[in-house]
């Protein structure tokens, strides 16, 4: 499986990427500069975490408009899976790949801290290493991870299984008190209508040893590498 790692000023999540795909398929993702207007031929397109060009105008606006993700999003319409994690689930947002936008956590600081999410469809690509229900931990490390849709389309994420991932209780149950950052409806990650774009706010690939404290993340990215194999 070949992927490729989209690479902005202010990312800083690359490397844990490539690290975690390294593990899980044995084989180094590209490096992708933000500033190319081609992408390598690959399976797997992956938008980062970070804080690209600084987080300024809003978290993602800027590097939505970067030259690369002209291609990112011919590649996505063409059936080319995509994953953005954090910041590349608010660059997702904001090249209109997911639905949505990503705001100001509610609490309005930075949240750095271990957090459980629920599985919440467990048949598609990018979750077959896990099971519908499955609770699982990942860390979350943002400012701007507040989940934001209007009813219709939230209702249409819920009866399309387009929800992918939602933050819990240690009991599986999705309240405030497991939500870090005010999320609409718990949400944690979404899909696309044809579940090839994956966006999420926690960071599996900070979940993959032992030393992390959880590595609940490693079977997204063997799950992965399997699909895709």
């Amino acid at each position: 499986m070949k992927a490729a790692v989209i690479v902005f000023p202010g990312t800083n999540r690359e490397r844990d990427i490539s690290k975690a795909f390294k593990l899980a398929t044995g084989t180094k993702p590209a490096l992708v500069w933000h500033g190319d207007r081609a992408l390598p031929a690959v399976d797997l397109i992956v938008v980062p975490g970070g804080f690209a060009h600084g987080d300024y105008l809003r978290a993602g606006a800027m590097a939505a408009h970067s030259p690369i993700m002209r291609g990112v999003a011919d590649a996505a319409d063409k059936g080319t899976p995509v994953l953005g994690i954090c910041n590349g689930f608010q660059v997702l947002t904001e090249t209109g790949l997911l639905p949505g936008a990503l705001m100001r956590n509610a609490g309005l600081k930075f949240v750095c801290r271990d957090v459980r999410v629920r599985v919440e469809n467990g048949q598609t690509l990018f979750t077959s290493g896990y099971e519908t229900g499955q609770n699982v931990t990942y860390p979350v490390a943002h400012h701007d991870g507040n989940y934001f849709a209007d009813d219709a389309t939230l209702d249409r994420l819920e009866g399309e299984d387009r929800v992918a991932f939602r933050y819990c209780a240690r009991d599986g149950e999705a309240s405030d008190s497991g939500n870090p950052n005010g999320s609409a409806r718990n949400i944690a990650g979404i899909f696309n209508e044809s579940k090839t774009v994956l966006g999420l706010m926690p960071h599996p690939e900070n979940a993959i040893e032992p030393e992390l404290g959880s590595v609940d993340g490693m079977a997204l990215f063997q799950g992965i590498a399997g699909a895709l194999a």
